[in-house]
């Protein structure tokens, strides 16, 4: 159903988490670590028990548990289309968005020669950034960095002409920066990169909670994200636009399957917990309306971002309010996730989470997010990092309130 900012169902919302049930040291938890991992919805975590509750199997046997396994994946995959409008061939499943990245860096760099380059950025999860540097030492390619404008906290694109050019094989972006919640403009980055025929490779991992995902209107060739930082399963998922993967050639062993999606899929995949994609990405098409599912996913990601931009707001303008309080945060005009990365003085962050764990129960996490690029940008990481904050469609403005008034009793 679809529903507007002021009659956002919170309640509702909050019976689907059974971890919410939580309490420690005689209070109930209040989770601010969504951007690390967010809680399970309850309709993943009875797919999860279900499928081993009704006996699993391993692929092509001819009995109903092996039918069964292979069908949950294929509607697993179906959802995961939907959810990123790409085509259900072209999805593939592995255990994080870390391990396929390495696997498709490893496997694309077959086809690059020496002296060739790779773009990665300042701003992002190492991620999307390691995985290609490694590459690159292997291939004798060269690495070329957009940097980061540590004063605006966004992308400095002055000279993207410069950066991307008729070498450039990789063009490898985050689309929002998991420490700092900048929604990251690749327009003129994806633009820049077809215009020199590289290919364009998005890390959606922090973005997939909180910002709609299209890969035929984006422009990206491979879309890369996780299924437990959307209220599922650790299941990692990558969308590679079926005229690169074709061509891909994964580390793999020789009995296995040298089609595509298959052939990136290496071992026995964790089929349980493939069960948990489908119900954790129909919780977001629960929010909406529309004849499709990819309709309903859409208008659902509007209503819950608008609810969560709320209670961001709240939130940023608590802790601004508080002396010895800095957000890292961009402008004001410019998008971002509800993530919120602050320091406060003379302050250890590591410390401050522990306090306001042990004497509030709430759960904010600290550290440089392996966004340790950014860090080391800002000078952060000489002070213990960032305490950062994350909302989530299951938090209240009543645990927003505690976090800034046990902030402010520090």
């Amino acid at each position: 159903m679809k529903t507007t900012e002021a009659a956002f169902p919170i309640e509702a919302v909050r019976e689907q988490f059974p971890a919410l049930q939580r309490t420690y040291h005689g209070k109930n938890v209040a989770y601010f670590d969504g951007p690390g991992g967010s809680q399970v919805v309850k309709t993943a975590i009875q797919a999860i028990a279900g499928y081993m509750e009704r006996g699993g199997a391993n692929l092509h046997g001819s009995f109903p548990t092996s039918w069964e396994t292979e069908e949950i994946i294929a509607n697993a995959k179906g959802a995961v289309a939907d959810f990123l409008n790409v085509g259900v061939n072209e999805v593939a499943f592995g255990a994080n968005m870390t391990t396929l990245t390495i696997a498709i860096a490893n496997a694309l760099g077959k086809q690059f020669n020496e002296g060739d380059e790779i773009v990665v950025t300042e701003m992002d999860h190492r991620a999307n950034v390691d995985p290609w540097l490694l590459m690159a030492k292997d291939r004798g390619l060269n690495v070329r960095w957009i940097k980061v404008d540590t004063d605006s906290l966004v992308l400095d694109l002055s000279d993207l002409h410069e950066v991307i050019n008729e070498k450039t094989k990789i063009v490898a972006v985050g689309l929002a920066s998991n420490a700092v919640g900048t929604i990251v403009d690749i327009e003129p980055i994806v633009k820049r990169a077809k215009e020199v025929g590289a290919i364009f490779a998005a890390d959606a991992v922090h973005a997939a909670p909180h910002v709609p995902l299209d890969r035929e209107k984006q422009g990206i060739d491979i879309l890369l994200c996780s299924a437990y930082k959307f209220f599922g399963p650790h299941i990692g998922i990558a969308a590679i636009r079926e005229s690169i993967f074709k061509d891909l050639e994964p580390y793999k062993l020789v009995p296995a399957p040298s089609y595509y999606p298959d052939k990136l899929e290496t071992g026995t995949q964790n089929h349980e917990g493939i069960a948990g994609i489908e119900p954790a990405i129909d919780f977001f098409a629960s929010f909406g309306e529309g004849k499709t599912r990819r309709e309903r996913i859409l208008s659902g990601l509007e209503t819950i971002e608008a609810y969560e931009n709320r209670l961001a707001k709240r939130l940023r303008e608590g802790l601004r309010a508080i002396e010895g309080v800095t957000l890292f945060e961009a402008a004001a005009d410019m998008p971002k996730t509800p993530t919120i990365a602050f320091q406060i003085e003379g302050q250890d962050p590591a410390e401050v989470c522990k306090i306001m764990a042990e004497e509030h129960s709430i759960f904010i996490a600290a550290g440089h997010f392996y966004a340790s690029t950014l860090a080391d940008r800002l000078d952060i990481n000489k002070t213990g990092g960032w305490i950062r904050a994350g909302l989530a469609p299951y938090n209240t403005e009543e645990e927003v309130d505690r976090l800034i008034a046990a902030v402010a009793a520090l």
